[in-house]
């Protein structure tokens, strides 16, 4: 069933909108500013609010309709800056406002004219953490949440992958937040530096002189925090607690986002408490924008964005009792990659467990053919060696986790050396991999500390395009032992013909800093004693674990 259905032309000749800008007082004296939408009727009307840092004009338009065509649905949609931002007063501190505050502006908002008292939030991203902060405090103020693109544990979800912290996505986060700062004190020169260094994060020269930069201009940035802070009581201090969060919820994701297993979380956590309705759409999307294209892959004419309908539908449904409006839909769709098409799911995760074994020559990473994935056990004697050498990491391609996120064509990266390269035989019929990826590695190191870059990628007639990565950061080293490396769940179609293709590097720079292997903690640029890595994998009890789907037969062809 395709949750693409469209829904009906804009209300824009029954409801024209206005735009009113409005402000309150917090109960600690800060003032919050909005635009307000306001369709001309009589009619009370229902209201989506959006709670977001970057300046209220913006209005997450990179990945939604302006709040204007919401309106003209038959919403009054509110978009505040949050404190600190845009005009609002006070100052800004990640998410340690964003509970009290948006409980507070809630309440509020249901007192405007016009306002029924039904309230839904909207948002992705920060937008949608402000969703669970405010409806983990408003209990019983809020009908309905859509949120997007986000995670309740910020270590796990947002700053680390794996133990390692992610440095050019929390670099990057950092000046776009100061540099937004800088323009609300109309300090132009630093806007100008701070604007500058986010664009030049490819390289390690520009993670050193933004890193730098920030230093100079925001030491008390949230980066730093993130980049020192190992998992204790400062991230739970300032987690959302969905304990009390009992209200149908539209969960959004993207295959290519790095939230993604927070997206997948929070939908599983309130799936578990509450009966309520939650429903879950995953896109072939990375953060933004949420097109028909990622990376170098265009998906087709089913991959743009049908969230802003469904939205509507969604918000119809719990704020103006219309449950016909979602009738036809499956309250879990993902689309499905290779196939490109959305898929209905019984739930998430979903699938049947298939084992790959790796074996090799012990020339895996020399060669692209002398690397095997094979179904099924494995107890191939031969080892591989793989060499790190700092100077020259491993850099990251495509994938959730860089600002040039989605699907690459891997085949020249794949010609180096310090990449360990296994493939199957050519698929004598479809598969279907739909789930979380995982590789258990048995693998053993010179030095104390080492990383885990793992691929998946799909071989084809035109080329090797990644689908799914992950990476692990190893503190310690325990000879012999295994390690678990969990991949980006996916949701993606080989067919006949295709390979299934394993890579694994020491290295994926800059999106994570380089381990210099010495157990030291990683920095922005690679320390003059950073040490040569050398890991021996070996075949026999490492595994590839894929949940997959069965194919029927009437789309075997598709």
């Amino acid at each position: 069933m395709n949750p693409a259905t469209i829904a009906p032309a804009s209300n824009a000749d029954r409801f024209p909108v206005r735009k009113e800008t409005l402000s309150f007082w917090t109960r600690d004296g800060i003032r919050l500013d909005a635009d307000l939408y306001r369709p001309q009727t009589d009619e009370p009307l229902p209201l989506l609010l959006m709670r977001q840092p970057y300046g209220r004009a913006i209005a997450s338009t990179v990945v939604y309709a302006h709040p204007r065509w919401y309106a003209e649905q038959g919403y009054l949609v509110l978009i505040q800056d949050v404190r600190g931002c845009g005009s609002s007063t006070g100052k800004f501190e990640l998410f340690a406002h964003e509970a009290a505050d948006g409980a507070e502006t809630i309440a509020w908002a249901q007192q405007l004219p016009g306002c029924n008292g039904r309230v839904g939030l909207y948002g992705f991203s920060y937008q949608g953490m402000t969703q669970l902060y405010a409806a983990s405090v408003a209990v019983g103020a809020v009908q309905a949440i859509a949120p997007a693109m986000l995670g309740p544990d910020l270590y796990h979800h947002w700053a680390t992958e794996g133990g390692a912290f992610r440095l050019q996505l929390s670099l990057a986060w950092a000046l776009q937040l100061e540099g937004l700062q800088a323009q609300r004190r109309q300090d132009h020169a630093s806007w100008q530096q701070l604007r500058a260094a986010g664009q030049q994060l490819q390289s390690e020269a520009g993670i050193q002189a933004a890193e730098t930069l920030l230093q100079e201009l925001a030491p008390n940035s949230f980066y730093f925090d993130w980049q020192r802070s190992p998992e204790d009581d400062y991230w739970h201090a300032i987690a959302p607690d969905l304990s009390a969060i009992d209200i149908p919820a539209l969960h959004i994701g993207g295959w290519f986002d790095p939230y993604l297993n927070g997206t997948i979380a929070t939908y599983q956590t309130l799936k578990q408490q509450t009966t309520a309705p939650q429903w879950l759409r995953i896109g072939p999307w990375a953060h933004l924008p949420w097109g028909r294209r990622a990376g170098a892959i265009d998906f087709g004419a089913e991959a743009i964005s049908p969230i802003d309908e469904l939205q509507v539908r969604w918000f119809d449904a719990w704020l103006k009792d219309q449950p016909e409006r979602l009738a036809d839909e499956p309250a879990i769709a993902v689309f499905e990659m290779g196939r490109n098409q959305w898929r209905s799911l019984p739930d998430w995760p979903t699938g049947t467990l298939q084992v790959w074994s790796i074996a090799s020559d012990g020339l895996a990473a020399m060669r692209s053919d002398r690397g095997r994935l094979q179904l099924g056990v494995s107890h191939s004697p031969t080892d591989d060696l793989l060499v790190h050498d700092p100077w020259r990491p491993v850099p990251n391609l495509g994938g959730h986790n860089g600002l040039a996120a989605g699907p690459q064509e891997r085949n020249a990266i794949e010609e180096r050396s310090d990449i360990l390269k296994y493939r199957s035989e050519p698929f004598a019929s479809g598969l279907l991999i739909c789930g979380q990826p995982r590789l258990y590695l048995i693998c053993e190191s010179d030095r104390p500390s080492w990383d885990l870059y793992v691929v998946l990628s799909r071989q084809t007639a035109t080329g090797l395009w990644d689908f799914s990565q992950g990476f692990r950061r190893v503190k310690q080293v325990e000879a012999g032992a295994g390690y678990w490396v969990d991949l980006q769940p996916i949701c993606q179609r080989l067919s006949a013909g295709d390979r299934l293709c394993l890579s694994v590097a020491l290295a994926a720079y800059p999106a994570f800093a380089v381990n210099p292997g010495n157990g030291d903690l990683p920095t922005a640029t690679v320390p003059v004693n950073a040490q040569v890595i050398t890991i021996q994998v070996q075949s026999a009890g490492s595994f590839l674990e894929l949940p997959t789907v069965a194919i029927a037969v009437s789309d075997e062809s598709a």
